[in-house]
């Protein structure tokens, strides 16, 4: 089951880009859909927490083993809660203000090199160290990268949607980075729910300030978006805790590169998108580096899954895309 799990977690992810073109088709703003799906998702994790007070029970605290330093727990749930107000809530606005100029299957090529830059991240900060053959995996995720942006032909590639896509990966890089520092001191599940919570209302009083939300969209948005917190939120990041504790980390990241195919795959089922021959190529190459990234030796470190999205790589723990 725990293989499974996780596939279905990063199937549940890979759908997001696809759900929110279709939102956006129904009408629905970014910043609407933004809203409405962390503070449905923060809604319905309270729920479950309610319902399953075991939940908020957190495992064996191993930070010291990691060589991370003791926190107080008042700044423990302070930086959860600032992960989803500033890193999660910056990170998802970046991604679907990229849905809006570019093709959903592009658009997650492009996010997903995010795990290369946590290697080079944890490499700089002391965390890991740079094998031969993570080199050789960065080599093969860079040049896959650029035949994605060179090879781009569709008339929905912008230049500026890439970079904005390029942000939202960077952005959920050092959110990922600052993740790892509580992912042991708090439930998975405690912790998903404090980040949701964080983003819902960064997202709110955004939405007060600069003129509240725009509700006057077609029904079937309303569907799209609870597909997106239901499905692409609570549903993948419950599904991927569930696969992590039958799998372990290592197995359950290199189960979760599944996610970009599945949104390469549903955007050109269900919204006629397509990618040239070298997006193909420098798409299965970034995927390959990443797995390869993740194939560590037995014993080895690697660096727990942070809250949310899937890491689509060891960290889609506790929050979740784009």
């Amino acid at each position: 089951m725990g293989p499974a799990l996780c596939l279905v977690s990063a199937a549940c992810f890979g759908a997001m880009a696809i759900f929110g073109k279709l939102a956006y088709d129904a009408g629905v703003s970014a910043g609407t859909l933004l809203l409405v799906r962390f503070t449905l998702a923060a809604v319905l994790l309270g729920v479950v927490l309610l319902a399953r007070p075991g939940l908020r029970r957190a495992g064996p605290d191993r930070s010291a083993a990691t060589g991370r330093p003791a926190m107080t727990r008042g700044r423990v749930l302070a930086t959860a809660i600032g992960l989803g107000a500033i890193g999660y809530a910056t990170q998802a606005s970046l991604f679907f203000s990229a849905l809006e100029l570019m093709d959903a299957s592009l658009l997650a090529l492009i996010l997903y090199t995010y795990p290369v830059l946590v290697t080079v991240g944890a490499v700089l900060l002391g965390r890991d160290r740079l094998t031969p053959r993570r080199g050789a995996a960065l080599v093969a995720a860079s040049g896959g990268t650029l035949l994605v942006l060179l090879g781009a032909g569709g008339v929905s590639f912008r230049p500026f949607g890439a970079v904005l896509a390029f942000a939202a990966a960077l952005t959920y890089t050092i959110y990922i980075l600052v993740a790892d520092t509580i992912v042991h001191r708090l439930s998975p599940v405690v912790l998903s729910a404090l980040v949701m919570a964080g983003a819902a209302g960064s997202l709110g009083g955004r939405a007060a300030v600069t003129g509240g939300v725009d509700l006057g969209f077609a029904a079937r948005g309303w569907f799209w978006l609870s597909c997106i917190a239901v499905v692409c939120t609570v549903m993948a990041m419950l599904a991927f805790f569930a696969g992590l504790t039958r799998t372990g980390p290592s197995t359950a990241a290199i189960l979760s590169t599944f996610e970009p195919v599945v949104t390469a795959a549903l955007a050109t089922l269900i919204l006629g998108e397509t990618l040239t021959p070298a997006q193909l190529v420098g798409g299965a190459l970034v995927l390959s580096s990443v797995a390869v990234l993740q194939l560590r030796p037995a014993g080895s470190r690697i660096p727990p899954p942070p809250p949310g999205r899937r890491s689509r790589a060891a960290d889609r723990s506790a929050a979740t895309s784009s």
